[in-house]
């Protein structure tokens, strides 16, 4: 197993920011994860785990710890049962399930980070979610000092949620199990109005497999949200913010609140979420709070290109993006009284 001393870890994240680790590790097989993770339980050293770095906002002050990379591979496919190792690119991943003809996550092509952050976040994009099909989650119990499996019905899985969230300290994913669709060679329904729009079909449609991954791929592009070195628009953690799901009493508010900003007969979007709740756009609330896509005048700005970004020009720091998020939430928060909440983990911070 590879160890560095004083690692920075920025160049691991793709926001590119981050101060050093005492020590870095890369992990390149389950054991050695384990391995890892029990020793630095077992000398109480604080412990980071990164895999893509797509999802982390870490201080400048860097981790006063152990950082784990997990950079383990593997991928198996069995009829329609597909297995991931954690440290498998995820953009990879289901490009090999588009060309193997198998459907369920092709409209989530694009999205930088490794396959064990999945399930984490239930990562979702166009009308796709990854408990949709995740099967079994493999993952080294931190508590219990054992390798567990938990089928995804114990997973706890919601919008950008999961009980890996929830107590993020107990479980190591290892490995992700999907079960997915042999629908002939084409996509599973289109559940998201501008794919469906892009391809010229009506939502509910089926398409190939390729031309819906492509479509995709095209919207991210556009966007700013498909990885490029030479493109600051992509230099982010993705959406920083999740779009807030309201009860009926906080929705209500906000629809007053919207209107008496905007004028009577104000629509912001609105989508069921469940049990008497709402949930509308992070991306709406920003833009008609005041901050539209550029954002900002130093190295941190929101991207050009879609809204929900915070990039990095190339020299910003972790105060530079911390402090251009506090600024949005609180503009939000005082023009429509909604708290919006950061997606990306922030380590050695707090918003």
């Amino acid at each position: 197993m590879q160890e560095i001393r004083d690692a920075v870890l920025g160049p691991l994240t793709t926001l590119r920011v981050g101060g050093p680790a005492r020590r870095l590790l890369v992990a390149e097989s389950d054991e050695e994860v384990i391995a890892a993770v029990r020793e630095a339980d077992a000398a109480g050293t604080p412990l980071l785990l990164i895999g893509g770095g797509s999802n982390l906002l870490i201080a400048d002050s860097g981790f006063e710890g152990t950082a784990l990379r997990v950079a383990t591979t593997g991928v198996r496919l069995d009829g329609t049962r597909l297995e991931l190792a954690a440290g498998e690119n995820w953009s990879a991943a289901v490009a090999a399930t588009v060309e193997a003809g198998l459907a369920g996550i092709e409209c989530l092509a694009g999205i930088p980070g490794s396959a064990g952050a999945t399930p984490i976040q239930n990562v979702g994009a166009y009308g796709q979610e990854v408990s949709s099909h995740v099967t079994e989650v493999v993952a080294y119990d931190r508590a219990e000092r054992a390798t567990v499996t938990l089928p995804a019905a114990a997973c706890g899985f919601g919008y950008r949620h999961s009980r890996f969230k929830a107590d993020p300290t107990r479980y190591v994913v290892l490995r992700v199990r999907f079960d997915l669709e042999d629908a002939g060679g084409l996509s599973a329904p289109l559940r998201y109005a501008e794919t469906a729009r892009l391809l010229g079909v009506q939502p509910g449609a089926r398409v190939p497999l390729a031309d819906a991954r492509d479509a995709v791929l095209k919207l991210r592009t556009g966007k700013g949200m498909v990885l490029d070195p030479e493109d600051h628009d992509t230099w982010s953690a993705g959406s920083f913010f999740t779009n807030p799901v309201l009860d009926a009493a906080a929705h209500a508010a906000f629809l007053a609140r919207a209107a008496e900003r905007l004028g009577p007969g104000t629509t912001p979007p609105a989508y069921p979420a469940g049990e008497g709740r709402t949930k509308t756009s992070a991306a709406w609330l920003i833009e008609h709070a005041g901050f539209p896509k550029g954002y900002g005048t130093g190295q941190a700005r929101i991207s050009g290109k879609h809204t929900l970004a915070l990039t990095n020009r190339g020299s910003a720091d972790a105060a530079d993006l911390l402090a251009l998020a506090r600024e949005i939430r609180e503009g939000v928060r005082a023009a429509f009284g909604v708290t919006l909440v950061n997606e990306p983990v922030l380590v050695g911070l707090s918003l």
